[in-house]
């Protein structure tokens, strides 16, 4: 039962990260350049923050996996869902052109932002390594 209730935790914490990266890639990506924040920064800062939402999201959904398992499986997806961009369909180009469709699936490929998605995919899973270490070294 213990078991059940620390995965369930772990579960929750996990998505309550993805949830908080969220909001702050939308924050970001709404509000970036209004207070003068650097096109790259703003561009690629909020595809960083991509990547480690879809880490934390795959995390929380997977809580038994190995963090390198999950981080793979992360950068396939993110890749994945960048490769979609190629594909075009009237109905699919329209969802992009929301806010929605932009912030979820992008409108236009680029090599860069599966770059950024690794990055932030690597910098979350070395987040969490370094929880579960913490979490493990303290009594009780």
């Amino acid at each position: 039962m213990d078991e059940i209730k620390a995965t369930m935790s772990q579960r929750m914490r996990r998505l309550g990260i993805a949830l908080a990266i969220i909001a702050c890639g939308v924050a970001l990506r709404l509000g970036g350049y209004e207070i003068g924040l650097p096109y790259f920064l703003v561009k690629y800062g909020g595809s960083t923050l991509w990547g480690g939402m879809v880490f934390f999201l795959l995390a929380s959904l997977l809580p038994r996996q190995p963090l390198g398992r999950l981080a793979l499986l992360s950068i396939i997806a993110a890749a994945l869902i960048e490769f979609s961009r190629l594909y075009h369909t009237p109905w699919l180009d329209e969802f992009r052109l929301t806010l929605a469709g932009a912030l979820l699936l992008g409108r236009i490929f680029s090599w860069w932002n599966i770059v950024a998605y690794a990055l932030g995919i690597v910098i979350a899973a070395r987040i969490e390594n370094r929880h579960l270490a913490r979490a493990r070294s303290m009594p009780g």
